[in-house]
């Protein structure tokens, strides 16, 4: 879904998105998620999001799948970043 262009939202803090995360991905905290969805909606394409465990990024994709948004949980970034780059 990535090389397709699937958008990836990193749903934790600023602070630890600038600790690290995927290359290409997008910084949006969870509790921002709620007023991004029209942008994200308007996007037109598969959106991924990840944070520190999976846990916040599930309800930023429940969020997103609740408002009509093709959304999938990638889980922990780090995690993710590796499934990726394989």
């Amino acid at each position: 879904m990535v090389a397709a262009g699937a958008f990836i939202v990193d749903v934790r803090t600023a602070e630890e998105f600038r600790a690290g995360h995927v290359q290409g991905s997008v910084n949006i905290p969870l509790d921002q998620i709620a007023s991004k969805i029209s942008m994200l909606k308007n996007k037109k394409v598969p959106i991924i999001a990840v944070c520190r465990s999976g846990a916040r990024s599930g309800v930023a994709t429940n969020m997103l799948k609740n408002n009509g948004i093709e959304a999938y949980n990638g889980g922990s970034w780090n995690g993710f970043e590796r499934k990726i780059a394989a």
